[in-house]
């Protein structure tokens, strides 16, 4: 069969007619998704460069969770500290009181007391742990287990190590004694005086040391959040489609195919004006 001729008005007209049609299809695209750039085939550059923005700002989400768990150990270990340190204050009370009475009744039942508020000590630093990791549980001098590791970015380049101590009343953490001979003489109040006082001294620097500790990791928590925000950003503003010119475009299309289609009618009508002349 032999093919159909058109003539130049109407394939004229019949292409403006493909062509609006192929940019309402693209409009209607954006309109739904809300991008601009959907593939590598709509824009390589802008695609590639928003996914790696995307993708860096998806590995730096993972990393606010560990963020979050290291704050919140952090602060777990310095209500142990705080409650650590009431409690050796209440024994400093104690040995006050020692050293105002000679009775050695009075003495024993304060050395009782004293022995029973180390054991409370050592029970809360044992306690002080969030999520498997205790920075008061420190065992030995080589022992790591609780050393807390906070990664900082994405590559694993940036990070800080929180070590552990050992706030018990052991000869390796606070080293507090008990109450030697139940406190029968001056000179054994004072031995138990004077590892409060030094303890005291360990529990305000360790404090301190937490404290630090905790602020650069919420610092660098809330840098890591507004660089997230600023790598979406970014991301979106290379992909995202303007849904108000989208929608302007649309109308617009709508009126060229209506119109399109009102020419290709009268250029059909040349053809049909032929036909009339076998009637």
């Amino acid at each position: 069969m032999s093919d159909i001729v058109l003539s130049a008005g109407v394939r004229s007209n019949l292409l403006q007619l493909q062509n609006t049609a192929d940019l309402m299809t693209t409009t209607q695209n954006r309109l739904a998704t809300g991008k601009r750039v959907n593939s590598a085939l709509d824009n390589p550059i802008n695609y590639f460069t928003a996914q790696g923005l995307s993708n860096r700002a998806n590995d730096l989400s993972g990393l606010l969770d560990s963020m979050s768990t290291a704050i919140n150990t952090i602060q777990a270990a310095n209500n142990g500290i705080t409650s650590i340190t009431k409690l050796v204050q209440s024994a400093q009370a104690l040995a006050s009181q020692a050293k105002q009475t000679s009775d050695a009744d009075t003495r024993s039942s304060l050395a009782a007391q004293f022995d029973a508020l180390l054991t409370q000590i050592d029970q809360l630093a044992g306690d002080s742990g969030f999520n498997g990791i205790n920075l008061l549980g420190k065992k030995d001098s080589s022992d790591t287990d609780n050393d807390l590791v906070v990664t900082m970015n994405e590559t694993g380049g940036s990070s800080i190590t929180i070590s552990a101590v050992d706030f018990t009343t052991d000869a390796n953490g606070l080293n507090i004694g008990g109450a030697n001979a139940n406190w029968a003489t001056l000179d054994d109040v004072k031995l138990a005086t004077d590892d409060l006082t030094a303890a005291l001294t360990s529990l305000r620097s360790q404090a301190q040391t937490f404290g630090s500790n905790l602020s650069t990791v919420q610092i660098r928590q809330d840098f890591t959040k507004a660089m997230i925000n600023t790598l979406q950003t970014g991301s979106d503003s290379l992909t995202l489609a303007d849904t108000n010119e989208e929608g302007a475009n649309m109308l617009a299309l709508q009126t060229r195919q209506q119109l399109s289609t009102t020419a290709l009618s009268l250029a059909s009508q040349a053809n049909q004006a032929v036909l009339r002349l076998f009637g």
